[in-house]
């Protein structure tokens, strides 16, 4: 079953330069955005908060479904893929918008199981220009489906960087970009209802320096997309690849965690 634009939503927010300036540091680069410089792509995951009360929370912490995420009738959300266009860069300081769309919702059986699609859009103008086009691809999962078969990681790379993550950067990074998922900073809940081995690193965060290294190696890049393959704990080293225009996050087991391309 599938639904075209079955909702919309419109934030305000001002590019703050500290805030990018903490996600810079956060990311392990030196906090040194100002008003009028060009935010880094990606950065606009800071931005754009939309606070819930408490009571209109899951119990995963993030907003309950129903309203601008329609009822999926299943608890397990993961942030599956995503593709971000910037048409020009976002500015630090200056006021944007950002209007969210939901494109399409699509039930499917997989192999876990049942699974529900749903594919959002949001574009971003500042100074009335398009600035940003970006899609995400949410997936819901029943809380007791079983994790998918590992994908083995690519084992050619012409740059590795090495990755490694502690509870407090998830916790930063949680704070970051208002993101109430429990799996990345409550063990308890991670282990015990979700069925992790420990805290799981952001699907978001490894995308993110997945562009970020495309930008220093691709400094025209306009164009990036990304897809989860399996979660990252906290505890596991990692690496981070890249062979030509193609991306990758690997653990240390070879299993494929992520990948991305320019596109």
């Amino acid at each position: 079953m599938t639904g075209q634009d079955t909702a919309t939503q419109s934030i305000v927010d001002i590019m703050d330069p500290a805030r990018a300036r903490a996600l810079q540091a956060t990311l392990g680069e030196t906090p040194n955005i100002e008003s009028g410089d060009p935010l880094p792509l990606f950065a606009h995951q800071i931005y754009f908060w939309d606070p819930q009360l408490p009571t209109a929370l899951g119990e995963d912490g993030h907003p309950a479904t129903g309203t601008f995420i329609p009822d999926m009738g299943t608890s397990r959300r993961m942030w599956a893929a995503g593709k971000i266009v910037q048409h020009q860069p976002l500015r630090a300081g200056i006021k944007a918008e950002k209007v969210s769309r939901v494109e399409a919702v699509t039930r499917k059986q997989g192999r876990t199981g049942a699974l529900a699609f749903v594919r959002v859009r949001h574009d971003i103008k500042q100074r009335h220009a398009l600035a940003i086009t970006e899609w995400q691809e949410l997936v819901y999962r029943p809380p007791d489906a079983p994790a998918a078969e590992a994908q083995t990681a690519p084992t050619v790379a012409t740059e590795t960087q090495a990755l490694a993550f502690t509870p407090t950067q998830l916790f930063r990074y949680s704070a970051l970009t208002f993101n109430g998922h429990r799996i990345h900073y409550d063990a308890d809940y991670a282990c015990d209802v979700e069925g992790y081995d420990g805290l799981v690193v952001h699907g978001p965060l490894l995308a993110h320096l997945m562009i970020q290294m495309a930008t220093r190696l691709h400094p025209t890049m306009t164009t990036f997309q990304y897809r989860g393959a399996s979660p990252l704990m906290v505890s596991e080293k990692a690496t981070l690849c890249a062979q030509d225009q193609m991306f990758w996050v690997k653990a240390a087991d070879g299993r494929l965690c992520t990948s991305g391309q320019i596109s």
